[in-house]
C-alpha cells in the first residue's frame, strides 16, 4: 500500500525550486503560478510512494539529495529498477495527461524531502502554459531515453559496468554517501547479491568505493567513469541537451 498524502505538511518556498534541477528552469512568474499550491513532504528511506496500479494523485518533486526508484515486476514478487529520480527530475503524472494508474511501482530509495503538487492542478497549469508543457515534454523524452538505455545496458553490458554506471548516477542524485546496503543494490540491478559482493570487493579493492554499514561512499568518480559503460555519460548528455540547467532546450514546442 502506498503512503497516504497529508496535504499542509510545509508550505513550499520559492527558494526550494533551486533544489531540483527540473524546478529550477522554470522562470519566476511560473514559479509564482505553482507556489500557493505546493507543499514540502518528508519521506523515508522505502516508503512506497505508489503501487501498481493505484491512481496517481500528486507529482513529486525531489529536492537535495532524496533519491526515487521506479520498479518494474517481473514475476514470483521480483523487480528490477527501470529508472531512479532524484534532483534532476520528477514523478507523478509529468508524462501522462490527467489522471492514470500507474504502471510501475515507485519507491523512495533515499529519503528527504520532496516538492509535492496536485497532479489536477498541475494539469490546469499545464493547459494554460506553453512553458510548462514543453519542460515537461522535454523531460518526457529525458525518462524514456533514460528507460530505453537502461533496458540496452542490463542486455549488453558487464554487472561491473552497470554497477558503475548506477552508482555515478546515484551520486548526481544524492551525493557522495548512498545509503542502502549491497543487497539492495543487486535487487535493484537485478543480479544475486553474491555478484553484487563481488563487483563491491573489486571496486573497494581499486579505490573506488568504500563500503560501511548500510551504506557505500563514492572514493573515485574518476576511476568510476573509467569502469561505466558510455551509457552513463548518454544519457547524461541527453538531459543537458534537451533540458539543461536554464530549460533553455524547452522554449521549442512540442506540442
Amino acid at each position: 500500500m502506498a503512503i497516504e498524502f497529508r496535504p499542509g505538511q510545509a508550505p513550499a518556498q520559492l527558494a526550494d525550486f533551486d533544489e531540483n534541477r527540473l524546478l529550477k528552469t522554470f522562470p519566476e512568474p511560473l514559479r509564482e503560478s505553482l507556489i500557493g499550491q505546493a507543499t514540502i513532504i518528508h519521506l523515508e528511506d522505502g516508503d512506497a510512494v505508489h503501487d501498481v496500479g493505484e491512481e496517481v494523485s500528486r507529482s513529486l518533486f525531489p529536492l537535495g539529495s532524496a533519491m526515487i526508484s521506479m520498479l518494474a515486476d517481473i514475476d514470483n514478487g521480483r523487480s528490477i529498477e527501470v529508472a531512479s529520480i532524484g534532483r534532476e527530475g520528477a514523478i507523478g503524472g509529468i508524462v501522462s495527461c490527467g489522471h492514470s494508474p500507474a504502471f510501475a511501482k515507485v519507491v523512495v530509495l533515499m529519503g528527504g524531502r520532496f516538492l509535492s503538487l496536485p497532479m489536477s492542478f498541475l494539469e490546469e497549469s499545464k493547459a494554460t502554459s506553453g512553458l510548462l508543457r514543453n519542460i515537461f515534454c522535454r523531460y518526457s523524452d529525458y525518462l524514456l531515453a533514460q528507460i530505453m538505455q537502461t533496458v540496452a545496458c542490463n542486455a549488453f553490458h558487464s554487472i561491473e559496468e552497470r554497477a558503475a554506471r548506477w552508482l555515478l548516477t546515484a551520486q548526481d542524485r544524492a551525493g557522495d554517501r548512498l545509503r542502502l546496503t549491497q543487497e539492495e543494490m543487486a535487487r535493484l540491478l537485478g543480479v544475486q547479491r553474491t555478484t553484487i559482493n563481488a563487483v563491491a570487493r573489486e571496486l573497494q579493492e581499486e579505490g573506488l568505493i568504500a563500503t560501511r554499514r548500510g551504506a557505500i561512499e563514492i572514493e573515485s568518480r574518476e576511476g568510476l567513469l573509467r569502469r561505466s559503460c558510455a551509457c552513463y555519460r548518454t544519457v547524461e548528455n541527453f538531459f543537458d541537451d534537451i533540458i539543461g540547467e536554464t530549460g533553455s532546450g524547452a522554449s521549442d514546442g512540442c506540442d
